[in-house]
């Protein structure tokens, strides 16, 4: 890719009350900084509001920051449904081929570096479609975890692996960037609403001949997990095997 021409943000929200004034304002602050570097001609930063109780939307829309939208459902569907309407409304009916549309968490959990991190890959490694954050290129990715959430992870991504031929190193970072045709090439096809998306967005990517490539990221900022592993992994096991099917059967 020889220039960007828009670059778009995507970050899913559900009841981020507390904190979603503050990533707003940085974020706003942190595109225009990129913008005046030259690493895309335009951008947006979208919010996907996933059926909140807490207002955060409307926090958002009266803090009048340019290039800063919202959209969204009015019911709780899961962090899967927030980022596809967000990839989609962004992508468009017409999607541009030298844009780019990303989604990383509410809580800027990988920093605010990554956004220029991702320009500069697309920007210097044309080839690639669609890049991923994984936390298991270097030392430091898991750097912070408790045991457990460190645990959870890396037996997730090995399942991963087992079970429906997962070849990268790092399915569930929450921080992830495609081409725009890419974006709605792949999340027009999503079905999954819950955290196991991405992994059903990679298989769809596979499938429809995209380069993959990926970056090191780490976690910048620990907060509490809202996936709760007795409930939420045992049901992200059982879509593995219903997106595996469900992909496979496409007719693309």
């Amino acid at each position: 890719m020889n220039k960007i021409k828009k670059f778009t943000l995507c970050i899913p929200m559900y009841n981020e009350a507390g904190i979603i004034a503050d990533t707003a304002k940085t974020l706003a602050g942190v595109m225009r900084e990129n913008l005046k570097k030259g690493l895309f001609e335009s951008y947006e930063i979208l919010f996907s509001d996933d059926g909140s109780t807490d207002g955060c939307g409307e926090i958002v829309n009266k803090l009048g920051l340019d290039n800063v939208r919202v959209t969204g459902y009015s019911k709780n569907r899961g962090k899967g449904c927030a980022v596809r309407t967000a990839m989609l409304d962004a992508a468009g009916d017409n999607p541009d081929p030298d844009s780019v549309i990303m989604f990383t968490d509410a809580d800027l959990a990988y920093g605010t570096d990554v956004m220029e991190q991702y320009s500069k890959a697309f920007l210097e490694k044309s080839g690639n479609d669609i890049f991923i954050g994984s936390r298991n290129l270097k030392g430091d990715g898991y750097e912070g975890y408790t045991f457990i959430r460190k645990l959870a992870s890396k037996t997730y991504i090995r399942l991963l692996c087992l079970v429906g031929g997962f070849k990268l190193s790092d399915s569930q970072c929450g921080c992830k960037a495609f081409k725009a045709t890419a974006a709605k090439n792949i999340f027009s096809r999503v079905e999954t609403d819950g955290f196991a998306f991405d992994f059903e967005a990679i298989l769809y990517a596979n499938r429809l001949g995209y380069k993959i490539g990926e970056l090191p990221v780490k976690i910048i900022n620990h907060r509490e997990s809202k996936i709760q592993l007795g409930r939420d992994v045992f049901k992200m096991t059982a879509d593995l095997f219903k997106m595996r099917r469900r992909v496979k059967n496409t007719k693309l």
